[in-house]
């Protein structure tokens, strides 16, 4: 059986080749949370790819269990071959986080296995909260917090970074058969989906775009007063993170009809520049 170093080790190595916004603001933290956080991340990139790997809808959905299972097993000290077990059972005890939020992710990735469709915003905020407000409320137990109010703002913060890969995914996901941008939105500027799917973006993509940016941002405005709510230590990645995503979305808006036709991501020298700003910022 792999040692628990040796899967800490693991999940820093999926850390650093996955989390392309998320790596950079995990190392302002102190080393410990820095390793907890890399196995957190681990666990939610696994699940999340069950949900975009090319096959049979019923394989998936048989995969997607066996996976729940697992985490059953690894929860109990049962940690079978998957490398990344140790280090996040160790994680998940040292810092008592709720057990209940990870089963709730591997729901919504379920429901990611069927085509997407969501009607109302209220309707794609309980998904966001599913696969991304969960994994805000996972992570403050690791940046450490003591009032209660942490926890909704955590999940507003989640449902923000949730909106803003949606805005920088749209092509990539209707290409998976999932329209996450609620159709309630989607006839108000007169579009239709399938006018996305490919060519020129359609009359009306725009201001789509201009609209759902500004839900997206009111949350991580909504989200800010987390920040102090964390333990000293935390803040600087947090903030850096907060920023990363915020600037992604201002990228995205900026693009405007060539977000469809390009994956829009934030320089690499640009998240530089606001990891070292947080570091001196907070020192």
């Amino acid at each position: 059986m792999i040692s628990l170093s040796e899967s800490y080790r693991y999940c820093r190595r999926v850390a650093r080749r996955r989390a392309r916004n998320f790596y950079y603001s995990f190392l302002l933290l102190p080393r410990p949370q820095r390793e907890a956080i890399c196995a957190i991340y681990a666990f939610m990139r696994y699940s999340d790819d069950l949900s975009d790997e090319p096959a049979r809808r019923e394989v998936a959905q048989a995969a997607v269990a066996r996976w729940q299972e697992d985490l059953r097993a690894a929860l109990a000290g049962d940690y079978g071959d998957c490398p990344l077990w140790p280090a996040f059972h160790d994680t998940v005890k040292r810092y008592r986080i709720p057990t209940e939020y990870f089963f709730q992710m591997i729901e919504g990735i379920r429901s990611d296995l069927a085509p997407q469709r969501f009607e109302t915003f209220q309707q794609l905020y309980r998904y966001c909260y599913q696969v991304a407000s969960v994994v805000g409320l996972t992570v403050i137990h690791v940046f450490g917090f003591r009032s209660p109010e942490a926890l909704p703002l955590a999940e507003k913060c989640g449902v923000a970074f949730q909106l803003t890969n949606i805005l920088r995914d749209i092509r990539e996901d209707l290409a998976r058969g999932r329209v996450y941008l609620p159709a309630e939105d989607l006839q108000r500027f007169g579009v239709r989906p399938e006018e996305l799917a490919q060519g020129p973006a359609p009359e009306g993509f725009t201001d789509l775009l201009r609209f759902e940016a500004a839900r997206a941002r009111a949350h991580y405005q909504e989200s800010r007063p987390l920040l102090n709510m964390v333990e000293p230590a935390s803040r600087p990645s947090l903030w850096a993170l907060i920023e990363i995503y915020s600037r992604l979305l201002d990228h995205i808006e900026q693009a405007g009809a060539a977000a469809l036709e390009r994956r829009v991501e934030v320089p690499l020298a640009e998240k530089l520049r606001i990891v070292v700003r947080a570091a001196l910022a907070h020192n």
